[in-house]
């Protein structure tokens, strides 16, 4: 069966040394704990981005940059093994100055990503900017240190600062690692950007100055994006979400990026093609600040 590519309506499969963006498939579900579907969303985000416009309604095509469409990562076996190959691959694309972007899956695939990113550019510090409904900060979750609950604790044990956007639900033992890491982890939660809403932030002066940009997208609120494993009201509104993103990539270098944690709702394509919008709309963003 042919590949399907990213937005394969309106272009051609570039060579991969010729595009700026390179799209990784990670179909990894193994710790959903509530509602599950996330396996299917990188194929179902690039099989609707091929009703996207080329034209993003931001200020560009962000197709001209390049769209390499990766074979999707083999996601059997232990969390550990699929986290490496994510890793590896990861790494290969920003080593050569391009820019990965994954499509999950649940979140842990982040944790792959991230580390990645960090082996590209040795001895400098990577810095996450999460947008997200959820913290993440657990120790573990259900009997797993790699559930997608605690993928930020993960990231945050290797040393990444982390700058979290978004959050709505936490448990006690979350806010007591923020406590304890105070200088590594910033938040502004959905309680203190949405009413009224904020449309840009400033990243602390310490933050480092390459940064991987995560998008859960629970992140978003529940009543526009509903297919997700654990929808919570409160959230981001559309605009809001892209203003934010396009003040925090203004602000330092983005060497990568994910769009995680989407879960198709089998006859509700709306959906579907919110999400290959915003992974269109995350690109020209990106772009956009990084070479303007």
């Amino acid at each position: 069966m042919t590949q399907r590519i990213f937005l394969g309506s309106e272009i051609q499969q570039p060579a991969p040394g010729g595009a700026r963006f390179h799209i990784i498939p990670v179909p990894y579900e193994k710790t959903v704990s509530y509602g599950g579907g996330t396996v299917e969303g990188p194929a179902a985000i690039i099989e609707a981005s091929d009703q996207l416009e080329t034209y993003d309604q931001l200020g560009g095509e962000p197709c001209r940059a390049g769209i390499y469409t990766h074979a999707a990562i083999d996601c059997r076996g232990e969390a550990g093994d699929v986290l490496l190959r994510i890793r590896e691959r990861v790494r290969e694309v920003a080593a050569q100055g391009n820019l990965p972007f994954v499509l999950g899956g649940e979140h842990t695939v982040s944790y792959g990503a991230v580390m990645g990113v960090a082996d590209a550019y040795p001895g400098e510090r990577i810095g996450v900017v999460q947008f997200d409904a959820h913290a993440d900060l657990r120790e573990n979750y259900e009997g797993s240190i790699w559930s997608h609950a605690c993928v930020m604790k993960r990231l945050v044990d290797e040393g990444v600062a982390l700058f979290q956007v978004g959050v709505r639900a936490m448990s006690l033992d979350e806010q007591a690692v923020r406590d304890e890491f105070p200088a590594q982890i910033t938040a502004y939660d959905a309680r203190d950007i949405c009413r009224p809403p904020l449309h840009d932030l400033s990243l602390p002066p310490h933050f480092p100055e390459k940064i991987y940009i995560t998008v859960d997208i629970d992140g978003l609120d529940a009543a526009l994006m509903p297919a997700t494993g654990t929808p919570v009201p409160g959230g981001l509104g559309w605009w809001q979400l892209l203003d934010l993103l396009t003040s925090i990539a203004r602000q330092r270098q983005v060497v990568g990026m994910d769009l995680v944690e989407f879960a198709p709702i089998r006859g509700l394509h709306v959906y579907d093609f919110t999400a290959a919008d915003l992974a269109y709309k995350m690109m020209g963003i990106v772009e956009r600040a990084n070479r303007g």
